[in-house]
């Protein structure tokens, strides 16, 4: 029994991955590491797996500098200044809170009990201070999926406090749509019911009606495999898209709902190539092309598009995508995986690789 059930996974496994490796026509040869016919991603300048930023989607150099004094000095100061220069509202804001709450988890992760110092002071020394306590609920909302099983009771005590942290934050800062960002993440968590979930929801597109970093949060709540179903998710995302103001990446929210409807498993050859995906990739493209070059989340689509482009196997606009955003890994759907920077690397190997085999090259490939 165990040996039919071996062989079964193993040809659903062919059937997933065969289409994306190995294509009849055009398609993707294998060789040995190291040959001369090996894709090498460097060859492009893309940044080797290690050297990958987790902790973005993209680059911020304010931010990057001010980690760099954080981490270095374990002093809080620099990042409340950081914070308290962001606009409120802003993509970037919701962005740094959740850079920074990453850092100290990841230092925690790396070093028990003493890692994120800077963030246990910042908030003893400032309890008054709302970017410290916007960064310590997402810290923990962070710390509940990093350290504890979804449904035990160490995870809905941390949420818990989470939440608690949530309305301090937004009691130091009215207008702030940020507290109840994070707490979206907190709801879909501890199972709030669509009435509860929908009260913190309007506070905040009362605040910041067109913020995309918000309306990704809340599609995980609405979700199958959350609280919701593949319609309200698609409705949502349909309605948010509908609504979008001139240039917003609000348009390209629908793929963010396909990615969240994918199964677990798909046996269905041709589903990437299938009118449902080209219609919302291709969405996504228009809201990319029509975005500023400076919007914070124009990052968040790129990755997305990456993603769904190889699958695709639509290796020159994958690679026109990784130009733009190669360096850094801190977004979907890389950081659902246990080591976002090797899923990451795949994903550009198989992109390089295809866009070799149809007669692509460093030299060919458009800045």
């Amino acid at each position: 029994m165990e040996i039919l059930w071996f062989l079964l996974a193993l040809c659903m496994l062919a059937v997933v991955v065969g289409p994306i490796m190995l294509r009849r026509r055009g398609g993707i040869r294998q060789v040995a590491p190291g040959s001369p016919d090996a894709a090498d991603p460097e060859n492009y300048g893309f940044v080797r797996q290690e050297e990958l930023d987790i902790r973005m989607p993209g680059p911020d150099q304010d931010l990057l500098d001010v980690l760099d004094v954080v981490q270095g000095t374990q002093e809080w100061r620099a990042a409340s200044q950081l914070l308290a220069g962001t606009p409120k509202e802003s993509e970037i804001r919701w962005q740094r809170v959740q850079a920074f709450a990453g850092a100290a988890s990841l230092e925690l992760a790396r070093r028990p009990g003493e890692g994120g110092a800077w963030l246990r002071k910042w908030r003893a020394e400032a309890p008054k201070d709302a970017g410290g306590a916007a960064v310590h609920a997402e810290f923990l909302v962070q710390q509940a999926w990093r350290t504890a099983a979804v449904g035990t009771d160490d995870f809905r005590i941390i949420l818990e406090e989470a939440r608690t942290v949530c309305g301090e934050a937004a009691l130091l800062a009215p207008g702030d749509p940020v507290p109840y960002i994070v707490e979206l993440a907190v709801a879909r968590g501890l199972g709030y019911s669509h009435e509860q979930f929908d009260q913190v929801w309007a506070k905040v597109i009362d605040r910041a009606p067109a913020h995309m970093g918000a309306h990704i949060a809340a599609l995980h709540f609405w979700c199958e495999k959350w609280h919701g179903s593949a319609e309200l998710v698609d409705r949502f995302a349909t309605a948010a898209a509908a609504r979008a103001p001139q240039g917003s990446l609000l348009a390209a929210l629908p793929l963010f709902a396909l990615y969240e409807n994918l199964p677990e498993v798909n046996l269905v050859q041709g589903f990437y190539r299938g009118s449902v995906v080209t219609k919302a990739v291709g969405g996504a493209m228009f809201a990319v092309h029509a975005a500023r070059a400076d919007d914070p989340v124009l990052a968040h689509v790129r990755h997305l598009l990456v993603f769904f482009l190889v699958r695709m196997e639509r290796w020159s606009e994958a690679m026109h995508q990784l130009v733009h955003i190669d360096g850094h890994v801190g977004a979907l759907p890389w950081i659902q995986d246990s080591d976002p920077a090797a899923e990451y690397t795949v994903y550009r190997a198989l992109a390089v690789a295809g866009y070799e085999s149809n007669g692509g090259s460093p030299a060919t490939l458009p800045q």
